[in-house]
């Protein structure tokens, strides 16, 4: 038998990684000026890889810069948030699509934690818990689907929906997630690839009209 090496992480990536949580948190908040110099210190890192990992990001929507000046984070606009948003729903249902048919007992198993996890932090108010483990239950679905470019539009959009769901995340809106959860899950279990799809559609419906009453 032949072992294969563990591949090993591009500095560039360890960056990116780093910077968007970072963003994602308001760590890095919005309108802030960011120095390629500074967050190389900051992340133990040299320059080059933060240089592509800013560059990424700009490419993202998460830092602009100017020529010749500065680079910041950029504001939070909810109706670029709402666009992504929309882009993002699609993803996911083309994955719940794609996915349910092969989904495993395993799969199932992950997903019920999940929610599980996501509801003990909506009862505790840990916003940024609860959005990890929301991630954790659609990822299911995302890796069962094995389509690489419905992964890449979901990791490119996802961050600008996440900055402004994190900032006004309502516990109501959690709760009812939960169920949703649930619903999703059992269609999931059953097979069943119309009601997965149309709980999926019925989630991102929801998150959407929430940020819509937020900013209007």
């Amino acid at each position: 038998m032949s072992v294969v090496p563990a591949p090993r992480l591009l500095l560039r990536d360890v960056a990116l990684a780093r910077l968007r949580e970072a963003i994602v948190t308001g760590e890095l908040p919005p309108g802030g000026v960011v120095k390629d110099a500074e967050l190389a210190t900051r992340l133990d890192l040299s320059v080059a890889p933060v240089r592509a990992a800013l560059a990424r990001l700009a490419d993202e929507g998460l830092v602009e810069s100017v020529p010749q000046s500065h680079t910041r984070v950029t504001a939070v606009v909810p109706g670029i948030v709402r666009d992504a948003a929309a882009v993002v729903a699609a993803m996911h249902e083309l994955a719940v699509r794609t996915a349910v048919p092969h989904v495993t007992a395993d799969d199932v198993a992950a997903m019920r934690d999940a929610n599980a996890a996501f509801a003990r932090a909506v009862r505790t108010g840990a916003v940024d818990d609860a959005l990890t483990s929301d991630d954790a239950l659609h990822d299911v679905l995302v890796v069962r689907a094995g389509n690489g470019a419905v992964r890449a539009t979901i990791d490119r959009f996802t961050p600008l929906v996440r900055r402004l769901e994190r900032q006004r995340f309502a516990a109501a809106h959690g709760a009812a997630s939960v169920e949703l959860h649930d619903q999703l899950i059992t269609a999931c279990q059953d097979g069943d690839v119309a009601v997965a799809v149309a709980t999926t559609t019925a989630i991102w419906t929801a998150l959407l009209s929430e940020l819509t009453e937020e900013t209007e």
